[in-house]
């Protein structure tokens, strides 16, 4: 699939058109910018709760991933979701933030330290040794997940990535989620035994304090950490990507204009390209109706390139007079860490073209990111030449 293609061609029929989704319960795909913001501000339409699954997917309580899912604050909204989201936000302060920003840093050469090391025998991982340990390291500071548990965590936090596709809830993908989830919950029992225990300054400590079931806080303390890192890691690996294609605009990135590349970046190449809401009631968006229970496909990719919003958005252009995206949502769950991932970002990518100035895909086109709805690459093979 070609989503820019895709997107072009959406864009000549309008903000919102009809789809047929049939069971898996898709109305309406809504692709202009505008239509998008509205679809993710308008309490007409809700997350995939418990009372959309139990429409669609009545045995969906079997599945210990989806019973994850749902307990979070990121499947749930009303009361029950800003209850939860105003203590994970005093995690995410503006000065939390800022004050991380030396911290990055040095994780940023030390990580960058190591690449030069093992570029010693042939092309880097850049996925597994930078983009991936990066926002995840600070992750679990911020929550207090041991650093040296880092690598035991990757494989279950794709694993349960890819039953949130389109199509990625097959039995071979939920099995293994269903796998990956059940030993989350028992990781993240014990730490919050710990942490009661003997309390610190992290956000296991906190919720664990909080008049919280135990279901809710150990579903919250498993998506909120794959959350908080998996975004970041494909902005690094796309942004990377785009960077390394286009020498010209590397060559161009500095300290002083890396966030607005940080910005065009996240317009051009949004890690989720869709976010699904649904309507508990009939409702219409840009006069397209939405039968009750039905599902809204909201087309983050799509609205980015809305040329209604954009001029040339098919172009990569960090000096663009209409920066701006809709890349971390919209609304009540617009995302918690959107300002900790520019941070990342911007510290980031000036450090790897300083150390690596001839750094290069080992594959020149890089390959196309995938799959759609959590859109990156898996791996990423570079050379890391320095000057």
């Amino acid at each position: 699939m070609d989503p820019p293609a895709l997107y072009a061609r959406l864009h000549r029929a309008g903000a919102a058109v009809a789809v047929d989704g049939g069971a898996r319960g898709f109305a309406v795909a809504v692709h202009g910018f505008e239509a998008v913001a509205q679809v993710l501000k308008d309490g007409r339409f809700h997350q995939l709760d418990a009372a959309y699954l139990d429409l669609h997917t009545p045995q969906w309580r079997r599945h210990p991933a989806l019973r994850v899912l749902r307990d979070s604050m990121f499947f749930t909204d009303g009361p029950a979701h800003d209850r939860v989201r105003q203590m994970i936000g005093r995690v995410f302060t503006a000065r939390r933030v800022a004050r991380l920003e030396h911290a990055v840093t040095g994780l940023t050469h030390r990580l960058l330290d190591r690449m030069e090391q093992l570029s010693a025998d042939g092309p880097v991982e850049f996925m597994g040794e930078f983009a991936y340990l990066l926002p995840s390291s600070v992750m679990a500071e911020l929550l207090g997940v041991p650093q040296d548990d880092l690598a035991w965590f990757r494989p279950r936090v794709l694993a349960i990535g890819a039953i949130l596709e389109l199509d990625g809830a097959t039995w071979r993908n939920m099995a293994r989620a269903d796998t990956a989830a059940r030993e989350l919950t028992a990781y993240f029992t014990e730490l919050v035994a710990q942490r009661r225990a003997e309390p610190r300054d992290d956000l296991i400590s906190l919720l664990a304090a909080e008049d919280l079931s135990e279901d809710a806080l150990i579903g919250n303390l498993i998506t909120t950490f794959n959350a908080g890192f998996v975004t970041t890691t494909h902005l690094l690996g796309n942004g990377l990507t785009m960077l390394l294609e286009r020498p010209e605009l590397a060559a161009a990135l500095s300290g002083e204009n890396v966030a607005s590349y940080v910005e065009e970046m996240l317009r051009f190449e949004p890690p989720v390209q869709i976010l699904v809401r649904y309507a508990p009631e009939d409702a219409e968006i840009e006069g397209v109706p939405v039968p009750a229970g039905q599902a809204v496909l909201a087309m983050v990719g799509a609205a980015n390139r809305d040329p209604a919003r954009f001029a040339d958005p098919d172009a990569f252009d960090p000096g663009r007079a209409d920066a701006g995206s809709l890349s971390f949502g919209f609304g009540p769950h617009y995302c918690m860490g959107a300002a900790l991932s520019r941070l990342e970002g911007q510290v980031a990518f000036p450090a790897l073209l300083a150390r690596f100035p001839k750094l290069a895909l080992v594959e020149p086109s890089g390959g196309a990111p995938k799959p759609l709805i959590l859109r990156g690459h898996d791996t990423l093979a570079v050379a890391c030449h320095g000057g």
